[in-house]
């Protein structure tokens, strides 16, 4: 990392440009440097929660000076008179001095787009290693940040293993379903999935808001002839659309769609959300596709309709190339986790005669996920430090 080297404020003290080494440099506001202060005063030190509120802070705030040593930026506040040291690190990681304009549909850095030709055992982890060892629950837990899905063998051919997968990392969010379904077939179903029908690739309750942000299907049968599992990365099927219909693209994130579920009588779901979301800045955050579930769409003008409906057509057709899908078999005590916001899944059809398909499934989400892995990499750090 380049070291810190100077800084000055602006005349009126509102400004303060910091210079690294390289010629990089960064404006930071003073009442934004003030309000993020790391001091134990604003700070509290066992948590990181701020123990301060805005209002708290003068709406005068300047920096009345501003001094580097050993890569550390000293500020001295105005008019409290309060002097808070900054760890060079810190402001280059929080930098929001940068030129605006990824583009529509841009992605994090963190993640990486796949098509078919992704490589399954790229993150693929043995159930007793991710269970036993940090550094390989770490790896395995990385792999479903940066591609959105990842597989686990060798695991219990046990009822409710699946649970102990999703405590490894974070909490099993139960719903209408229970804290786990079975994925067979029955009579009468009140899902579709509870069939031997192929299933085309899919988010999972995009009824429900909030949606659950993973995933975890787990095998404890599949002697059937055909119930293959596929994955599609929702993300490159969006960033596919964009290149060949940006109009289509840009309808598909401006208006909602609307999603319905009603199983037994006391269940009725409904959301209104659109098949491609982007936060404000344009990045692709969200997928929402599910034919079974999509009802009538009403929040459409008159004349973007048949628009809508043509972008809508042909992200089903890209979902559907099977250059865009990875495909596997699960074997007993397998497993699969969706990142249920990215990564679609399906199944090719099946029939009971002749063999069994039994998987069960339960949802959990990310916000555990990513905080384990934000610890363990923490921790892996501190280690090497």
């Amino acid at each position: 990392m380049k070291r810190l080297l100077s800084a000055e404020k602006s005349d009126d003290g509102v400004v303060l440009t910091v210079h690294w080494e390289g010629g990089h440099r960064a404006r930071f506001h003073a009442m934004w440097l003030r309000d993020n202060a790391p001091d134990p005063a604003t700070r509290s030190p066992t948590n990181a929660q701020r123990l301060i509120t805005l209002h708290d802070i003068p709406a005068d705030t300047t920096i009345a000076d501003a001094t580097v040593s050993n890569d550390m930026l000293s500020v001295r506040f105005a008019p409290e008179e309060k002097t808070v040291a900054f760890p060079s690190g810190w402001l280059r990681d929080h930098a929001y001095d940068v030129r605006a304009g990824n583009g529509t549909g841009w992605t994090s850095p963190d993640l990486e787009i796949w098509d078919g030709q992704f490589d399954v055992l790229r993150v693929t982890g043995n159930y007793q290693n991710v269970h036993d060892d940090a550094d390989a629950l770490k790896d395995w837990l990385a792999g479903v940040r940066c591609y959105g899905f990842a597989k686990l063998t060798d695991g219990p051919v046990a009822s409710g293993a699946l649970l102990d997968v999703a405590s490894m990392f974070g909490y099993v969010r139960e719903t209408n379903y229970g804290k786990w379904f079975e994925v067979r077939t029955e009579v009468n179903p009140t899902n579709l999935a509870y069939t031997g029908l192929g299933l085309q690739a899919h988010t999972d309750n995009p009824y429900r808001d909030p949606v659950p942000t993973l995933q975890i299907l787990y095998c404890l049968e599949n002697s059937a002839a055909g119930g293959d599992s596929q994955v599609v990365d929702g993300f490159a099927a969006a960033l596919r659309l964009r290149a060949e219909d940006p109009r289509g693209f840009d309808l598909l994130t401006r208006y909602c769609a609307r999603f319905e579920y009603r199983g037994a009588g006391d269940v009725h779901l409904v959301s209104r959300k659109p098949m491609i979301e982007l936060t404000p800045d344009g990045e692709l955050a969200v997928i929402r596709f599910n034919n079974r579930s999509t009802a009538a769409i009403t929040d459409v003008p008159f004349d973007d309709m048949a628009g809508y409906y043509a972008a809508y057509r042909r992200l089903g057709e890209i979902i559907d190339d099977p250059a865009m899908a990875v495909g596997f078999k699960l074997q007993p005590g397998e497993c699969f986790i969706v990142d249920n916001t990215r990564v679609l899944h399906g199944r090719s059809g099946y029939a009971d005669s002749g063999g069994t398909r039994w998987l069960q499934g339960c949802y959990a989400d990310k916000d555990g996920l990513l905080s384990t892995l934000s610890v363990l990499e923490q921790t892996c750090l501190e280690d090497v430090a």
